[in-house]
This record gives structure tokens, C-alpha cells and sequence, in this order.
């Protein structure tokens, strides 16, 4: 059975007044040692046309790699439960204000295609399939999707995966990394992505008239990793804790490497966009289904400080397992700068909330040594995105924009508790902000709520890679 998409957004109850143009976007002075490039792409996609100082350079993935952080693998673990997996990947141009955010995601992988009368009786409604998107330049929009994923791979123990929605003729679709020459004589639409190289080519399949879309894109960029989760240097950390190595709680969610930058092109609505040491970004979601309801906020470019900056903030409505339908609030606050980590979590503090249903997010969080503070709003209508979701698979679940206004604020607490030193007191006009699940009837103010017994335990120095690596046989995958 063919997985319906419904009219957007058949999660979200957002307001009407709401509307912008890229006239009315505020632009701020940024100052970055990057460079950009624009060129009609008449035949771009030949090597002639590529300028050597945007050239990507390709490495294989090294075992062992540092910034590693936990739960970069694949986490299918072979069974018929409901699951999926999905991927983000997001490259900033300072100098345009213009993002690209690259969407992959598998669902319910045990059936390598729609399930049979049988399949259906015996295991109930399930949506299968592999989906690639993008969000690009001025909030144009890409999807390809197949309900069927025999191409799909993922490595059990790497932030590496690929898909092949169509191989050239007489060629065996990859089922791990290769070179990107033998990608290109392989796979005639497709994507493969590692911490250090993303390349595809995908064709829009019709299926999004509620946004302006393009009908192709094609991509290779080559990253140097800046922030994984942690500070520099250090073990890097599971965003949620120790208990995501565990079913539950789901879904889970890590952020893979907090800033990065990266080199390369991407062709967009017939133009080829170069670009050098852009800041990036990359994270994942995996498990059951989406939380009932959530908000995001990301960005890597800012303007009031040197060196490079990450936020990453995010809050959720998530179901406790159990019998009963029992529901916590849970959100974080984490920033990479100057090399060190600012985690503010449930179980180091508290974070606070108030989220509109679009257009102005404000979170703040303590967690005893620092004190942070953000703000951000944006008047761009937004663009609604797919998600993969238990009631209707790969369907529009989401509000993204790339253009949303941030203040960011972090404090250094006093020895009396007061707020001391002002650490980092920055803004931005690139910030990428989201609302997601639902419904959405009016303005959501809220603060962690975890249980004191839980929030001891997630918040204990286990070290749960290094145990089992004591006992790999145990391992689950993804770890």
C-alpha cells in the first residue's frame, strides 16, 4: 500500500497572520574567512566548471576518528518493531544567508518493501521506505521518497549510510561507502553521507504542491568536524544521557557533530552554489515515533564574538514507558565555543520555555555554574517538512525556517549565585528554528519536568561504550 501524504499541516494549527518576504529579512554585517561562489549551471556538474578553491577532498572514514560521538551507527537491530532512523545535515553560507538542510530517513526497515495481506494481518499497518529532502536557498524545497528500501544501508557503528533510488544501467547499487568516481558510475539518483563527505543526486517526486519546489539536486561537500558533543579534547557525550544506549524514552536524539565546517557545491534550481569552510552542522533521531510535540533551534553563524559558535536547543513532549499514556516535558541547551561545552539539561538544572506557535521561541537555563538565555523570532512564513510518523509515515509534521533572528546570552554565575561574567552575548539572522507534532492551539510555556530518581540516575558518569566494549558480543547497534 502506497503511504499517503496528507495536506499540510496535518499536525500543526498554525496562525494565518503570519507572512513575509525576503524583502523584510534583517541582514547583519558577519565577518567570516570563507568565500562563495555563484555560477549558472549550465553543464556544472562537469569537473571543468569547478573552481580549485571549492573543491571538496574526499577521505575515506577513518576507524577510531575523534569527535566520535556515541550512537553515530545505524540502530536497526533486526526486528519487526516499529522503528525508524533519520539523519539531518545542515550547511550555512554566511555570505548570502542562504542554508541547506539535507533530510534522510528509513522507516521500519525490516520490510524492504510494502507489506503483503499477510505482513498486514500479522503485524498491523506499518509505512515503509527510505525519504531524502532538502531545504535550500530561499526556502525552495526537494523530496524523493520510495516505499520500498532494499538500497538502504547504514553502518552499524559509523555515521555512515547511503540509498540508491536508481542505479545506472548494468551497476550493483553500493551497499557501503565508496569512493565518490564510483559513486557517480554507480548510483544515477542517490545519496551517501559520512561525518566527512555527503554526495547524491535526487529528483523531486511531484508530491509537495503546498511549497515551491525544484525538480533536481545534486551535491558533494567534503567536512573537518570542529564540535561533536563535548568539549574538545574530552570523551564526547550522548545528548540524552546514558539511557539512550536502552528502548526507551524514545524517541532518541543526538546530536553528531555541533559545528564543522565544510567545502564543496551544490547545484539549486540551476544554479551551482560554491562554497569554503561554511559552518555546518549534523545530528539524528531514532525509535518508536516522534515525540507528540517539539520545538528546535539551531545555528552556527553569529555575529559578536570571534571563533566558531554552536547552539543547539530543543524541547519535546515525550512519552514515559509504561502502560498508561504518561507524558514528561524534556529539553536542553547545549553550546560549543572556545573549544569548551555549556550543557544545561533536566539533570543538571532546569530549562524553561515559551514557544509561540510560530514566529518567537524563548528558552533559559541554569544548571549551577552558568545561566544562558535565548531569543529568537523570525517573520518568514516558514516551510513545512516531512517527518516520519506512526499515523501516516513520511507526511508533513514540521515548520522549519533558516531565516529566524537569535540573541544569545551566557553568563558565568557569581559565588553568591547572581550572574557574573557575561561569557557570550551574540546574534544572528541565520538561526534555524522549528515546531513540530501537535496540535499547536496556542503558545506552549513549560520547563522539565523529569522525575528527581531519574534525573539522578541519567545524570551518574556512566560510561556505558566503555562496558561494553568489555563485552562487544552485547553491544547494541549504533552505540
Amino acid at each position: 500500500m502506497e503511504t499517503k501524504l496528507l495536506n499540510p499541516p496535518f499536525l500543526l494549527h498554525f496562525p494565518s497572520s503570519v507572512s513575509s518576504s525576503s524583502s523584510t529579512r534583517t541582514f547583519f554585517p558577519f565577518h567570516h574567512n570563507r568565500s562563495f561562489k555563484l555560477i549558472i549551471a549550465h553543464n556544472s556538474h562537469t569537473e571543468q566548471q569547478q573552481s580549485q578553491s571549492s573543491k571538496p577532498i574526499y577521505s575515506p572514514t577513518p576507524p577510531n576518528r575523534q569527535l566520535r560521538t556515541p550512537h553515530s551507527g545505524y540502530h536497526f537491530d533486526g526486528t519487526a518493531r516499529k522503528f525508524f532512523e533519520g539523519w539531518y545535515f545542515k550547511v550555512s553560507i554566511p555570505e548570502k544567508r542562504q542554508s541547506f538542510c539535507f533530510m534522510y530517513s528509513v522507516e521500519n526497515p525490516a520490510f524492504r518493501k510494502e507489506l503483503s495481506t499477510l505482513e498486514l494481518a500479522q503485524y498491523g499497518p506499518r509505512f515503509t521506505g527510505v525519504g531524502a529532502q532538502i531545504l535550500g536557498a530561499d526556502d525552495k524545497y526537494i523530496c524523493q521518497y520510495t516505499p520500498q528500501s532494499p538500497n538502504f544501508w547504514g553502518s552499524r557503528n559509523e555515521l555512515m549510510l547511503g540509498n540508491t533510488f536508481a542505479a545506472k544501467q548494468n551497476s550493483k547499487p553500493p551497499n557501503k561507502e565508496v569512493p565518490p568516481k564510483e559513486f557517480n558510475d554507480k548510483v544515477l539518483e542517490g545519496f551517501q553521507v559520512t561525518p566527512l563527505w555527503n554526495q547524491g543526486f535526487i529528483c523531486d517526486d511531484g508530491r509537495s504542491d503546498y511549497v515551491e519546489t525544484v525538480k533536481t539536486a545534486r551535491w558533494e561537500y567534503s567536512t573537518r568536524p570542529v564540535y561533536g558533543w563535548g568539549d574538545v579534547g574530552s570523551t564526547q557525550k550522548s545528548t540524552a544521557g546514558w539511557l539512550a544506549a536502552f528502548p526507551v524514552f524514545e524517541p532518541h536524539w543526538q546530536i553528531c557533530m555541533a559545528g564543522g565546517l565544510s567545502t564543496g557545491w551544490i547545484e539549486w534550481d540551476g544554479e551551482r552554489i560554491e562554497f569554503e569552510n561554511a559552518p555546518s552542522y549534523s545530528e539524528k533521531n531514532w525509535g518508536g515515533a516522534f515525540p507528540r510535540k517539539w520545538f528546535w533551534a539551531q545555528c552556527n553563524v553569529f555575529e559578536g564574538a570571534s571563533g566558531e559558535i554552536a547552539l543547539t536547543a530543543a524541547g519535546g513532549l515525550r512519552q514515559i514507558p509504561g502502560l498508561t499514556e504518561t507524558f514528561e516535558n524534556a529539553a536542553l541547551i547545549g553550546i560549543h565555543y572556545g573549544g569548551k561545552f555549556y550543557e544545561f539539561v533536566p539533570w543538571n538544572g532546569v530549562v524553561s520555555w515559551e514557544v509561540a506557535t510560530w514566529g518567537y521561541w524563548f528558552m533559559s537555563a541554569d544548571n549551577g555554574n552558568y545561566v544562558v538565555e535565548l531569543e529568537a523570532t523570525t517573520e518568514d512564513p516558514g516551510t513545512t517538512l516531512r517527518a516520519p510518523t506512526s499515523e501516516a509515515g513520511l507526511s508533513q509534521a514540521c515548520k522549519d525556517t533558516c531565516f529566524g533572528i537569535l540573541k544569545l546570552k551566557l553568563w558565568e554565575r557569581r559565588y553568591d549565585g547572581s550572574k557574573g561574567k557575561i561569557i557570550l552575548d551574540v546574534t544572528s539572522d541565520m538561526a534555524a528554528l522549528e515546531v513540530g507534532g501537535g496540535p499547536w492551539f496556542n503558545t506552549w510555556k513549560g520547563k522539565t519536568s523529569t522525575p528527581p530518581v531519574l534525573s539522578r540516575a541519567i545524570g551518574l558518569p556512566v560510561d556505558v561504550d566503555g562496558l561494553y566494549n568489555l563485552f562487544p558480543l552485547f553491544k547494541p547497534p549504533g552505540l
